[in-house]
C-alpha cells in the first residue's frame, strides 16, 4: 500500500471520530465541521464539506447524532448536528479504541512523537 492510499484509509477510518469530537463541543453544521477539521489538523486532514454529508446522514440514521434546521437572519437555512447520548457513548468507545491502537502501534514501531 502506498503512502497516499494509507493516508486515504486513515482519513476514512477516522471521519466519525473527528465529527463526534467536534460535536462534543457544540452543535455545528457540515461546512463548519470541514473547516475545523482542516484548521485544527494544520491542513493535514481536509474534507470538502459535501463529502462529509453522506457520513453525517449515516450517523444520523444510526442515532449517534441528531440534526435540526436553523435559520438565522440574513443567512441561508443550515442543518446543525449535535451528539445524542448514543453518540457520546460511541465517542468514548472510539477514543479508547484509537488510544489502544496507537499505543500498540508505537510499541511495535518504537515511534516517539516529536
Amino acid at each position: 500500500m502506498d503512502t497516499h492510499s494509507l493516508e486515504r484509509e486513515l482519513k476514512r477510518g477516522s471521519t466519525e471520530l473527528l465529527i463526534l469530537a467536534l460535536l462534543e463541543e457544540r452543535d455545528r453544521h457540515g461546512y463548519e465541521l470541514a473547516q475545523l477539521i482542516e484548521e485544527r489538523s494544520g491542513g493535514a486532514i481536509s474534507f470538502h464539506a459535501a463529502s462529509l454529508y453522506p457520513t453525517l446522514y449515516r450517523m444520523e440514521a444510526k442515532g449517534v447524532i441528531a440534526g435540526r434546521w436553523i435559520e438565522k437572519p440574513s443567512q441561508r437555512r443550515r442543518r446543525y448536528y449535535g451528539l445524542t447520548k448514543s453518540g457520546e457513548a460511541l465517542l468514548a468507545s472510539q477514543r479508547s479504541t484509537w488510544d489502544r491502537f496507537f499505543q500498540a502501534l508505537n510499541r511495535v514501531t518504537h515511534f516517539r512523537p516529536a
